[in-house]
């Protein structure tokens, strides 16, 4: 009988194995899933308390350090031309990302994925960074906060146009009041005509937005750091060559700020900010970490008044809040339509 038993049970786990095995099968999971938006891969159970306290926690401090972009910024200019920091800040950043891909034994993507990579680095990594450096040439970091206030909203638009989806009314409302109060201040800063740097900045949210919307259809069939970290990995031949080219063109004066502006940009905002942004997203979903990156402008203008002794307009601060008003709406309207949120594979 015990032999009897033993075989059964052996014959069981032979025919239990193959089964187990057809349900990892990623054909499976994406019928079972169904269309998704950019971004949203497969969902997943609601995590636990303790999960959505840390997810918060990793998600809340991508947002810190993207709040302190502007400003590390800022400080790098003062030993480097704009060129040179958007170089050495893609090659730090890409050498980070690197190790750390080799170290966890991450595989190459597929080949399908490399164009898609392609547009995240040429957004996020080479185009969001250069144009908001030259941009800080001529506006206060407090100025560039607000106008890159509407990055989530210009996201969510291209998001939009490229999935198909329809967004409800309200979300349009919201979305061109941001964009009225947006297009109001810069004007009103500027003296009534659009200075260079708020063309820059302007097309920094194109950009980036481009990058961010590709890395989220990227992050349906890969982990969102690996989205980074090659994206970034990618970029580096351009960032080498960058800046060996940028380098002996423009002068450099090495100073405390400018090296902390530097090792700032590269390791917190470039990789490690996005690092944890993604962990978060992963752990709490889309629409609830979006929330918090509503109080990026804000954390900005404080840290151009403490860390840069900038002095803030009256116009500033207000316009920061309507924005955040406006873009509230929009991720409210958004998860009325969709229902549910969307987890993000960790």
């Amino acid at each position: 009988m015990r032999a009897e038993n033993s075989a059964i049970q052996s014959s069981s786990i032979a025919v239990a194995q193959p089964v187990g095995t057809l349900q990892a099968t990623p054909a499976i999971r994406s019928t079972a899933a169904g269309p998704e938006a950019v971004g949203g891969p497969e969902s997943r159970p609601a995590p636990g308390p303790s999960a959505g306290r840390s997810g918060t926690v990793l998600a809340g401090l991508g947002v810190v350090a993207f709040s302190l972009t502007f400003p590390a910024t800022a400080w790098g200019l003062e030993s480097f031309g704009p060129w040179s920091l958007v170089a050495l800040r893609s090659v730090l950043a890409a050498l980070i990302a690197g190790s750390v891909l080799l170290a966890a034994r991450v595989p190459l993507p597929d080949r399908r994925h490399w164009a898609g990579l392609a547009v995240v680095g040429g957004g996020v990594v080479v185009g969001f960074p250069l144009l908001t450096t030259l941009a800080l040439q001529t506006s206060t970091t407090s100025h560039a906060a607000v106008v890159v206030g509407l990055l989530p909203l210009t996201t969510a638009v291209l998001g939009s146009l490229r999935t198909g989806e329809r967004p409800s009314r309200t979300f349009w409302t919201a979305a061109l009041a941001g964009a009225a109060v947006v297009i109001a201040f810069t004007v009103q800063q500027s003296g009534g005509a659009l200075a260079s740097g708020d063309l820059y900045l302007f097309g920094a949210l194109l950009v980036c937005a481009a990058g961010y919307t590709e890395g989220g259809r990227l992050a349906r069939s890969m982990p969102g750091w690996h989205v980074v970290g090659w994206a970034l990995v990618l970029c580096l031949p351009l960032a080498v060559a960058g800046s060996l080219v940028a380098l002996p063109l423009e002068p450099v004066h090495l100073n405390a700020h400018g090296v902390l502006g530097l090792v700032w940009v590269a390791a917190g905002s470039t990789f490690l900010g996005l690092y944890v942004w993604y962990r978060g997203m992963a752990a709490i979903g889309v629409a609830r970490a979006s929330q918090l990156q509503l109080a990026q402008p804000l954390l900005t203008l404080v840290w151009s008044f403490l860390l840069l002794g900038e002095e803030m307009s009256a116009a500033a601060p207000v316009a920061a809040v309507a924005v955040l008003v406006c873009i509230a709406a929009t991720q409210r309207a958004g998860r009325g339509a969709a229902g549910e949120s969307r987890r993000i594979r960790s």
